[in-house]
């Protein structure tokens, strides 16, 4: 525990961000629609255990600033906590053009989003389309790495759950073709996932899929 001044450094992904969000919103429909005080207290247990459990360890700072959770039971409380926790979400990697363009050597001409209109709060990775050539890019970190990925991308016209962030979303197929082992031959892969990268990083409230996704693509 710090003395005097406490200067909390960033400790919170923002996949965790999210679920801890997900988490207010139950909490609000909770008290809306419950009216026994044992379910009630059961709900806030429940919704404290599972935010502080998001982590391996926590200092006893980092648990005063998460506490607050259970007490959530109005929409105006959950939006101040989350303001309140947004200032200690790490930014994703930072990105320059030209660390983008190492990770895609192979083309020539690359188109890169507006790195200065992008929170890098806000992502768990980095993807954006190029409309030109119906290409998807991703940025993403795999085993503490940067690791890009680019693929065609078909929309699918309608919904479907997305292979990243488990949601029903507006969905598309993504794939991506390497060289097979054989001289001239080509292996494609790839699955459904959100035509909306911005919306599919504010619905990811776990890596998992999303490193199981990327894995499988890159291997």
């Amino acid at each position: 525990m710090c003395r005097g001044v406490c200067i909390l450094e960033p400790f919170i992904r923002n996949d965790q961000y999210n679920f801890i969000k997900q988490q207010t919103q139950a909490l609000i429909n909770g008290h809306a629609s419950v009216n026994d005080t044992g379910v009630l207290d059961a709900l806030k247990s429940l919704s404290a255990e599972k935010v502080l459990s998001l982590f391996e360890e926590l200092s006893e700072e980092q648990k005063q600033l998460l506490s607050p959770v259970s007490n959530i039971k109005e929409r105006e409380q959950a939006d101040a906590f989350l303001d309140q926790i947004k200032e200690y979400v790490i930014p994703f990697a930072p990105l320059t053009e030209q660390s983008i363009k190492k990770l895609f050597p192979k083309v020539k001409k690359l188109k890169i989003p507006a790195l200065e209109d992008i929170d890098f709060r806000e992502i768990s990775y980095l993807g954006w389309d190029d409309k030109g050539t119906n290409r998807k890019y991703m940025i993403s970190q795999l085993d503490g790495k940067l690791t890009g990925i680019s693929g065609t991308f078909k929309p699918l016209g309608k919904k479907g759950i997305c292979a990243i962030c488990s949601k029903f979303e507006e969905t598309g197929m993504f794939l991506t073709e390497t060289k097979g082992t054989q001289l001239g031959t080509y292996t494609k892969k790839g699955n459904y996932i959100c035509q909306d990268s911005q919306k599919c990083n504010a619905n990811l409230n776990s890596l998992e899929k999303m490193h199981d996704f990327i894995g499988r693509l890159k291997g």
